[in-house]
């Protein structure tokens, strides 16, 4: 059963909702708290999320692709988390609106997290695009630690592990971000889109480059161990190619070497489908 953390108000659209609704992913059938801590307690959670232009439906198929990808071994389990960030007007002008959403469905998240999973064993992040100010905001607000951070194709400044979300990556033991200069969509979206959206929430700087592009700026320090996943540029690692809705993408079994420049793409990349699966190999090199 793929566990699922509901932050929406609505399944399309919308806004945070007050509270989190917990389901079976796969039934969409609610589950209590109580039976939630008992399904957690002990083990070493992974929470994913999925990024902006996502609608409930597409996200919740998106988290179950990847649960079933990375396979995360017991006492390992992936939660996926659904929150709201769905384009409301023109996808490349919007994402900095949803970056205000993201941040409240972030502290939703935290609360939640105390409230409910302080007998987990261990807490990681795991997120793609805009996700990564949910997840990030997550470890800033919650009261414990994190174990560890992966922030794929990361729609955020460059710089926030250092300055804006430093805090939180203090609290990790250890972070990866993947990244790839082929997304056209944190190219040209982004610093597009920055302007924008320094009308509407604070931190948010003029024509910033973005993490999931080069990976963290090389100017700043980060306070703990952070791994660079950068892409050769012939993989053409696109902004959509990190997650898939399709059953049929071929799962590519870990452990993942951290491909070099000019690295040829996995031999198991032979179906056309089989970009997602190399990042859900991403998430199971890292908890084996």
């Amino acid at each position: 059963m793929t566990l699922l953390l509901d932050l929406r108000a609505l399944p399309s659209g919308g806004f945070v909702a007050t509270d989190v609704a917990i389901k079976d992913a796969a039934t969409g059938a609610r589950i209590t708290p109580a039976a939630f801590q008992e399904a957690t307690t002990g083990r070493h959670v992974v929470l994913a999320t999925h990024g902006f232009n996502v609608d409930g439906i597409d996200g919740r198929d998106k988290l179950l692709a990847w649960d079933r990808l990375s396979a995360l071994p017991y006492p390992r389990v992936l939660v996926g988390v659904l929150w709201p960030g769905d384009s409301r007007f023109l996808p490349v002008l919007d994402y900095p609106i949803e970056g205000a959403v993201a941040l409240d469905a972030g502290r939703l998240l935290a609360r939640f997290i105390d409230d409910t999973l302080a007998a987990a064993a261990s807490l990681s992040f795991v997120s793609h695009s805009l996700g990564a100010r949910t997840m990030l905001e997550a470890v800033l607000r919650m009261k414990g630690r994190a174990q560890t951070l992966i922030l794929m194709a990361g729609a955020i400044e460059d710089d926030c592990l250092s300055r804006e979300y430093r805090a939180a990556a203090a609290k990790a033991v250890n972070i990866h971000v993947v990244a790839s200069t082929q997304d056209w969509v944190l190219r040209f979206a982004f610093p597009i889109g920055n302007p924008v959206g320094e009308l509407v929430m604070h931190g948010h700087p003029y024509f910033r480059a973005a993490l999931g592009r080069k990976g963290p700026s090389r100017s700043l320090p980060i306070p703990v161990p952070c791994e660079r996943w950068q892409l050769p540029d012939d993989w053409d690692y696109g902004h959509r190619d990190y997650m898939t809705t399709s059953v049929n993408s071929p799962q590519i079994a870990p452990p993942l070497r951290n491909p070099a420049p000019g690295d040829a793409k996995p031999a198991t990349a032979t179906a056309d489908d089989w970009k997602p699966g190399w990042a859900a190999g991403v998430i199971a090199t890292q908890f084996p």
